[in-house]
């Protein structure tokens, strides 16, 4: 394990444990091992080492995303069942970084005061992510997305549908029953997306001509 590595273990022990406003350089040098000095050689301030961390939870989370998706594709799921996996996949990583903290509503509130743009960067990451999953798994299934919806549009309900269910669970607790809820609202979402009617299915049109066509009579004055 390379220092960096280490200091970064170090950091999310300490905040984990004391919040962001109760952390202390001090304690995550005497956390990693390293003395003071060691570690302003590697991240100049408590900050940095704040945004260190936050990054390599969103980078953890898009790893268990595309994960989550490459396997539920693979096993035959349907759009719900891509789409919830890899959601659940993301959050529960993100949960879990801070899995038992008592300090998790300070955590996340200071996350998006000393990292708005990293949350921002990877809010169009996950964005585009969603989008290229939907664009794919709509034209392999030969989808038709509910509402004539784009696939940039509906990754876009789906991913309100995560802030809808972060409303009911103020910091995503307790996990279990915030991540049920927004696999099950996911689901619903993508229930409207059916498959493309088949051209070859459809029956012919039938010809007016042929309704309106009278008989005739044979030369003989008889019916045919």
């Amino acid at each position: 394990m390379g220092p960096k590595t280490r200091i970064l273990d170090a950091t999310m022990l300490v905040f984990r444990r004391h919040g962001f406003r109760r952390s202390s350089i001090e304690q995550v040098a005497e956390a990693a091992g390293l003395t003071r000095q060691a570690l302003y050689h590697h991240f100049e301030s408590k900050e940095a080492l704040f945004r260190a961390v936050i990054e390599r939870v969103h980078e953890s989370a898009i790893a268990a995303e595309e994960t989550a998706v490459a396997e539920a594709e693979t096993a035959g799921g349907d759009l719900g069942d891509i789409l919830a996996a890899g959601m659940t996949a993301r959050m529960s990583t993100m949960i879990s970084s801070l899995d038992g903290s008592p300090h998790l509503e300070e955590l996340y509130s200071e996350h998006l005061v000393h990292a708005r743009e990293l949350y921002q960067t990877y809010a169009a990451r996950y964005a585009e992510r969603m989008v290229a999953t939907i664009t794919k798994i709509v034209r392999k299934q030969q989808l038709a997305l509910p509402q004539d919806l784009s696939p940039a549009e509906f990754a876009r309900l789906v991913e309100m549908s995560v802030y809808a269910s972060k409303s009911q669970y103020p910091a995503m607790q307790p996990s279990d029953a915030f991540l049920k809820d927004m696999a099950i609202m996911v689901r619903t979402l993508c229930a409207g997306a059916v498959p493309k009617s088949s051209p070859k299915s459809a029956k012919p049109p039938i010809k007016k001509a042929a309704i309106n066509q009278k008989p005739t009579r044979s030369k003989t004055g008889g019916h045919p």
